[in-house]
C-alpha cells in the first residue's frame, strides 16, 4: 500500500465518502489531510467541460474547443503517429481548462452496425482498435492529464445499455472484446479505466473481480484507477470489493453509508475499502500537482489545421469510375444536400463538443479553382419530403457538369443512448439522388456518417468519397480531396456489407429482453465475411487512390515481416499496407486471416521503400479454453500482405512451433464455428461453447431494480404504464425532429437504481425500492418507502456532511 500513512489518518466516513463524486464532474476532498478534488470531462474527441452547472449529457453549454473527428473516423487513417498529435492536443486543451482526467477514447468492439454509438469507437478488429487506442492514451498523458480507456468491457449496443446482460464465450470474450484494452495498458500504460454499464455473463462489469482484478490488474499490470461509467454502478459495496475506485457522477452519500454499513457488519473487510482508496488517491495525489503541468494558451487555429490534417487522412475514397476525380480546374459544379451547407462533423451524446469554429463546404467551395453554377439544400435533414427543395435542386443539377451531392445518415440515426434501427440512408435523400441521376450522370457523393450504411444506389454516384464524421475542419479537408490538391489514402476500419441481414449477428442483436447473446463468437466483422465467403459492399482496409502502389519482395522471419512498396503511378500518396495471419490445417477453428500488423507509408510518385512489420506476443496466440491461457497452435501459418483484407499481395508461411497439448474443440459439435457460417448458431452448440446451460433472458413477472425504465411496459401499475406512454411519446417526437433528446434517452433505458445514482443524493436505494414496488402495483407500500426514505436519506444526509465537516473543522 503506497498511501498507508495517510490512510490510517482517514476515519471511515472519509474513506467511504472519498470513492464517490462530489458533482458529475469532480471527486471528493479532504482538505484537512491535504487531498485534493480531480475533475474529470469528456470527451474523446474534444473536450466537453461545461461553463455553469455540469450535467452527465451536456444540455448545458460546454466550453469551446476544437472538435476532432471521431474515433471511428480516424481509424481510417490507420495512422499511429497521427493519433497521438490528436492525443497531445487533446492534452494540451484539457490543462488549459483545470481538466484532470480526460474520458477517452472510447473503443468497444463494433459487433453490429447497428450500435448508435459505433461513430465513438475506432473498429471491428481489436488490434488496430487497440493500436489506435494506444496512441491517442500516449498523447494524452504526455501532457500530464489521465486518459480514461472506455468502456471496459463487451458494451455493444446502446438499448437498455444499464441492464443488459452481455452473453460471450470466454475465447471470444479475451480476442475480441479484451484484446484492445489490454493493448491500450500494455503499450499506452492508461492511467484509468471507465467499467461499462452492461453485465458481462450474469456479473455487471463495475462488480467482476475477474475483469476488474485477475485480468486488469494481476495480468495486465494496470496500476491506475477505474471509474464507473455515469451512473453504472449497481451496488457500491460489491464494485469496491472487485476493485472498482471511484463511483460517478455524484451519487450522495447514500452509497458511503452503504459501504460503512459493510464494513461495520463484516462483509467487506476494510483492508478491501482501504486498498480501493489507496489506488485512487496514487491517482489524485498525482494529479495534485497539475499547477506543475505547462499550461499555456492554447493555439486552436492550430489545432484547427491539424483537425483538418486528420479529416484529410481519414476519409475513404470507396468509388471513382472513369477517374471522374480529382476534378479539374474551371468544372462547372452544382453543391447539392444539406449536410453541404449544416455540416454533419459529430455524433450525439455525451462526447458532443462546442467547436471553436465549423467549416462548410458552402462556405469554402470559393477558395477552390472550380466554376460553382449554385448551391441547393435539396432535403429536409429531418426526413420529410420537400418537392419544392427538390425541383430547386434538380434544376440546379441540370446547368452543372459534375453535381457535388453531400449527403449520409442524420444526428437521429447516431446517437449514445439509441441504436440504429436499420442501416439505410434516409428515403429523401436517396429520392432526391435518382432524380439528380436521371439530369446529371456525374454525381460525386460526399457522405457523412460515423457508422456503415447499405449502398443499392450507388450505381446513381460515379464517385463517392465518404468523409465519416471529420470534425470541425473536415470539409476543407473534403475540398482539398476532390480538387486533388491532397490524395485520399483513408482505408476502412470496418466492413460494409451488401444488407442488415448478412451481418453475422443479425439474428442475435440487439439483446432479446435481459440478455444478449454473442453467439456469432470469434466471427465479427471481416472475420466472419472472408471466413464464411460471404460477399461484401467494401471489404475491411478498403479505400482507392489518385496513384498505385505494387508490392515485392516478400520476406518472413519469426520476429518480422519485411517487403519493398513503390508507387507506381503519377501522384505523390500514402498506402497502407496490412499484414494479415491465418492457418489453413487447423485444429482449433478460427477466422481465415487476421489482421496482425500495419504500417501507413507516404511515397513520392516512383519512390521504393522497405516497409518492415513485427510479429509481436499477438501474432499467433489464441486463448485455450481448457488451460486458461494464451498459446499457440503449430503449423504452417499464412504470411499475408496487402492493400486490404480481400487484395492480398504478397503470400508467404512460416513454420511456428505449437504449445498445445490439449485441444478445446470437437469439430464434430462445433461445426457452425469450424465452417464460420454462425448466422444461426443452434443452442445445443452454443452451450458446448460456452462451457454453460445458456441463461434464460426472459423478464419476470415483477420488475426489478436493475430493469430498464423502458420496461415499465410490463408494469402492473396504470400510473406506471402511463408514464411509460409518455416517455415513448417524447423520444418518437425526438426520433421525428431529426434530433435526438438525450435526456429522454438517457431515463428510457436507464435501470431503476440510476435514479438513485445520477440524483446528487435527492434519492436513495430505500426510495427506489419504494418506486418499484409502486410500479409493481404495491402502491401504498411503496409509497411509504418513498416518503420515508426521503425524510431518512435527507436527515442521514445532513448528519453525513456535519461529521464530515466536524472532521475538517478539529484539524483546523
Amino acid at each position: 500500500m503506497k498511501h498507508k500513512d495517510l490512510i490510517q489518518r482517514m476515519t471511515l466516513e472519509e474513506k467511504a465518502a472519498i470513492l464517490s463524486g462530489k458533482s458529475v464532474w469532480e471527486t471528493r476532498e479532504v482538505r484537512r489531510l491535504g487531498i485534493p478534488s480531480i475533475f474529470l470531462s469528456d470527451g474523446p474527441h474534444g473536450l466537453r467541460k461545461q461553463a455553469a452547472a455540469g450535467d452527465h449529457l451536456g444540455l448545458n453549454e460546454s466550453l469551446s474547443a476544437t472538435c476532432f473527428p471521431t474515433a471511428a473516423t480516424i481509424a481510417n487513417s490507420w495512422n499511429c503517429a497521427l493519433a497521438g498529435e490528436i492525443g497531445e492536443a487533446l492534452g494540451a486543451e484539457a490543462v488549459s481548462m483545470d481538466v484532470d482526467v480526460l474520458l477517452g477514447p472510447g473503443m468497444n468492439i463494433k459487433r453490429s452496425p447497428l450500435c448508435g454509438r459505433n461513430f465513438e469507437y475506432f473498429s471491428e478488429d481489436p488490434y488496430l482498435s487497440g493500436k489506435m487506442a494506444a496512441a491517442y492514451v500516449r498523447g494524452i498523458q504526455k501532457k500530464g492529464v489521465y486518459s480514461c480507456v472506455k468502456h471496459f468491457a463487451v458494451n455493444s449496443q446502446e438499448l437498455r445499455r444499464m441492464s443488459m446482460d452481455a452473453v460471450v464465450d470466454d475465447r471470444t470474450f479475451r480476442e475480441i472484446y479484451l484484446t484492445g484494452f489490454e493493448i491500450a495498458v500494455k503499450e499506452g500504460n492508461a492511467k484509468s479505466i471507465m467499467s461499462s454499464y452492461n453485465r458481462i455473463n450474469g456479473v455487471y462489469a463495475n462488480e467482476d473481480a475477474h475483469l476488474l482484478k485477475e485480468i486488469l490488474r494481476d495480468e495486465w499490470k494496470f496500476d491506475g484507477f477505474i471509474v464507473t461509467d455515469w451512473g453504472g454502478s449497481n451496488s457500491h459495496v460489491e464494485g469496491v470489493r472487485a476493485g472498482s475506485n471511484l463511483e460517478m457522477p455524484s451519487p450522495g452519500l447514500d452509497s458511503a453509508r452503504e459501504l460503512i454499513r459493510a464494513v461495520k457488519q463484516k462483509e467487506l473487510a476494510e483492508e478491501e475499502l482501504d486498498a480501493c482508496v489507496d489506488e485512487l488517491l496514487d491517482a489524485v495525489l498525482a494529479l495534485a500537482g497539475k499547477e506543475k503541468r505547462e499550461k499555456q494558451a492554447i493555439d486552436f487555429a492550430e489545432h484547427h489545421r491539424l483537425a483538418k490534417k486528420a479529416a484529410l487522412e481519414s476519409a475513404v475514397l470507396l468509388k471513382n469510375e472513369k477517374h471522374i476525380l480529382p476534378l479539374e480546374a474551371g468544372t462547372k459544379v452544382a453543391l447539392i444536400g444539406d449536410f453541404a451547407i449544416s455540416p454533419r462533423y459529430q455524433g450525439a451524446g455525451s462526447s458532443m463538443v462546442n467547436p471553436t469554429q465549423v467549416d462548410s463546404m458552402a462556405g469554402l467551395i470559393g477558395e477552390y479553382p472550380l466554376q460553382v453554377v449554385g448551391v441547393s439544400r435539396g432535403y429536409k435533414r429531418n426526413g420529410s419530403t420537400d418537392e419544392e427543395k427538390l425541383r430547386e435542386a434538380v434544376e440546379l443539377a441540370k446547368t452543372a457538369d459534375v453535381v457535388i451531392y453531400c449527403f449520409g445518415l442524420n444526428e437521429i440515426a447516431e446517437s449514445e443512448g439509441i441504436d440504429r434501427e436499420h442501416m439505410r440512408v434516409p428515403e429523401n435523400q436517396i429520392t432526391l439522388l435518382e432524380a439528380l441521376s436521371d439530369v446529371n450522370k456525374h454525381i460525386v457523393g460526399v457522405l457523412s456518417a460515423g457508422s456503415p450504411i447499405e449502398m443499392p444506389w450507388q450505381e446513381k454516384c460515379e464517385a463517392i468519397l465518404h468523409g465519416y464524421l471529420n470534425g470541425q475542419a473536415g470539409a476543407g479537408a473534403v475540398w482539398e480531396l476532390l480538387t486533388g490538391k491532397a490524395n485520399p489514402s483513408g482505408r476502412l476500419n470496418e466492413t460494409y456489407p451488401i444488407c442488415y441481414e448478412n451481418t453475422p449477428a443479425a439474428r442475435y442483436y440487439p439483446s432479446r429482453e435481459k440478455t444478449s447473446e454473442y453467439r456469432e463468437g470469434l466471427y465479427v466483422g471481416y472475420r466472419y465475411y472472408d471466413t464464411a465467403g460471404v460477399k461484401v459492399q467494401f471489404p475491411f482496409g478498403y479505400g482507392l487512390s489518385y496513384t498505385e502502389f505494387a508490392y515485392s519482395d516478400l520476406e518472413v522471419s519469426e520476429k518480422e515481416v519485411s517487403f519493398v512498396l513503390t508507387n507506381t503511378g503519377g501522384m505523390d500518396g500514402a498506402e497502407v499496407a496490412q499484414l494479415y495471419i491465418g492457418l489453413p490445417e487447423t485444429e482449433i477453428f478460427r477466422p481465415k486471416k487476421e489482421l496482425k500488423g500495419f504500417a501507413k507509408v507516404f511515397l513520392k510518385k516512383g519512390e521504393s521503400r522497405k516497409v518492415t512489420i513485427p510479429l509481436d506476443d499477438k501474432a499467433f496466440r489464441y486463448w485455450n479454453t481448457r488451460t486458461n491461457q494464451w498459446e499457440r497452435e503449430g503449423g504452417s501459418y499464412q504470411i499475408m500482405v496487402g492493400a486490404s483484407v480481400s487484395d492480398i499481395r504478397l503470400e508467404g508461411n512460416l513454420l511456428v512451433k505449437g504449445t498445445t497439448s490439449i485441444n478445446p474443440y470437437q469439430k464434430e459439435i462445433l461445426s457452425s464455428y469450424f465452417t464460420g457460417d454462425v448466422r444461426n448458431v443452434p443452442d445445443r452448440e452454443y452451450e458446448t461453447l460456452l462451457g454453460r446451460p445458456i441463461p434464460d433472458g426472459k423478464w419476470g413477472g415483477k420488475l426489478e431494480i436493475n430493469d430498464a425504465i423502458c420496461q415499465m411496459y410490463y408494469a402492473k401499475s396504470r400510473l406506471a404504464r402511463w408514464v411509460y406512454r409518455m416517455l415513448e411519446k417524447k423520444k418518437k417526437k425526438s426520433e421525428m425532429s431529426g434530433k435526438p433528446d438525450l435526456n429522454i434517452l438517457f431515463i428510457y433505458n436507464m435501470p431503476f437504481r440510476g435514479i438513485a445514482k445520477m440524483t446528487n443524493g435527492a434519492v436513495s436505494m430505500e426510495m427506489v425500492y419504494g418506486i418499484v414496488d409502486v410500479v409493481n402495483g404495491c402502491f401504498f407500500r411503496g409509497v411509504s418507502k418513498i416518503i420515508g426514505g426521503y425524510f431518512r436519506n435527507r436527515r442521514w444526509n445532513r448528519e453525513y456532511e456535519q461529521k464530515l465537516c466536524h472532521e475538517q473543522k478539529e484539524s483546523d
